[in-house]
């Protein structure tokens, strides 16, 4: 039996009272909403690879020129270091021989292993005949004069040193072979995508290759997560058993800025340079393949970070807590909850005052209460002339529970109406 409760007086106000308030409160907010607005700079932070070159799909203002050209080189690419971007490139993804290049991974590893435990800066390596007899660049250790892990990587790193090269492969994995699948194993974990390694010093190979584009992307795991390289990269000068070589990399002896990283030079690479520099707080990653000569090289790098840095800049769109728009649904309690982000959102755009990013928020299909405070509920995107920029998961920023009775049936007998 259905017992039917008699629609008062009061309630038909009620009902009447509810229709007054607009067809906004008549139905949940639970597809897709867009809510665009500008949002305040706020202090820098780091944030994930953005999806796009800015010198290259996106349409520059009137007063940025385009990047440039670099006709001699085969590849180049330009990357801001606090966000990942992509300020300009050319054939960031061709897959080249990478020369010495290659010791960038062999760096990584071996800090890897001194942040792990298993060998330590100050420890005495053995030099084997392999390493001795290594062809190519050298730091000129000998079997029977001692050697520290710290004096390899300086080795590595400025000397540029092969024999340096397979000490430390040998002494963080034992064997060459070893070292490589571990050296293979991290540009998966990096997602090189265009990276093989065949051995550890880079000498040409028709199985070891690389791209511009994962050179920029090592480096920047390299300096990220082990900073202490620059006490290294940045020094123009190295001795070691009372032979002093120059610093392969000729960006550090005309730029002050420069503190890294690393060059590469073989008959089938040309001219390889992958430079970092430090101005004013930002620092930038530069790399060019396949240069006709270091000079021509340094040049090419010096004119890609000047080029981000005095056109491009680094701007917080967002700060953690900044509310870009609202869920809106009947049936909550409450009936309107503020959606934000939990972190600041960074993104490189053009120095210029026509470059104005919109804030986009797509929330969930679907969003049902109840919904926890930082519970993901859509996604902010930052655009920037029809290119998306940035994304970040949106969340909810206060707790809301299913209505009450009282609430339902209101919303029920408005429905009726």
């Amino acid at each position: 039996m259905t017992v039917r409760l008699p629609l008062t007086h009061s309630a038909l106000c009620l009902g009447f009272m509810l229709l007054a308030a607009g067809p906004a409160l008549a139905r949940p907010t639970t597809g897709a909403m867009k809510n665009r607005a500008m949002r305040p700079a706020a202090a820098m932070a780091p944030i994930g690879p953005a999806p796009v070159v800015l010198g290259g799909r996106v349409k520059l203002p009137s007063d940025v020129p385009p990047p440039p050209t670099l006709p001699d080189v085969a590849s180049y690419i330009l990357v801001d270091d606090a966000t990942g971007t992509v300020i300009a490139a050319k054939a960031p993804d061709l897959r080249l021989p990478p020369a010495s290049l290659t010791k960038l991974m062999t760096a990584y590893l071996t800090y890897r292993a001194l942040r792990a435990g298993t060998i330590h800066i100050n420890q005495t390596v053995p030099v084997s005949l392999a390493a001795w007899r290594t062809m190519g660049s050298r730091m000129f250790i000998e079997p029977n004069q001692p050697v520290t892990i710290g004096q390899l990587i300086a080795g590595l790193m400025i000397d540029s040193g092969n024999d340096a090269a397979v000490a430390l492969a040998q002494a963080v994995a034992g064997t060459r072979p070893s070292f490589v699948a571990m050296m293979q194993g991290a540009a998966t974990q990096l997602h090189l995508t265009d990276t093989h390694y065949t051995n550890v010093d880079g000498l040409p190979d028709p199985g070891l290759y690389t791209s511009a584009r994962d050179v920029a992307r090592l480096s920047r795991a390299l300096i990220t997560q082990y900073p202490q390289i620059f006490n290294i990269t940045k020094q123009q000068h190295d001795t070691y058993n009372h032979i002093t070589q120059r610093n392969w990399n000729p960006v550090v002896f005309r730029d002050p800025t420069v503190d890294g990283l690393k060059t590469g030079l073989t008959a089938e690479s040309g001219h390889c340079i992958d430079a970092t520099a430090l101005r004013r707080g930002r620092r930038l990653i530069a790399v060019v393949m396949g240069g006709p000569s270091w000079h021509a090289s340094a040049d090419d790098i010096e004119a890609l970070l000047d080029y981000g840095y005095r056109f491009f800049t680094d701007r917080a769109v967002l700060a953690a807590g900044d509310v870009v728009g609202r869920i809106r649904n009947p049936l909550m309690d409450p009936r309107l909850v503020a959606v934000g982000v939990t972190k600041r959102l960074v993104v490189v755009l053009p120095a210029s005052r026509q470059a104005v990013p919109t804030t986009t928020l797509e929330l969930n299909a679907g969003l049902k209460p109840p919904i926890a405070e930082g519970e993901v509920v859509g996604t902010v995107a930052i655009d920037l002339a029809g290119a998306t920029l940035a994304n970040e998961p949106a969340v909810a920023l206060a707790a809301t529970a299913p209505a009450g009775f009282a609430q339902r049936w209101f919303y029920d007998v408005r429905q009726l109406w």
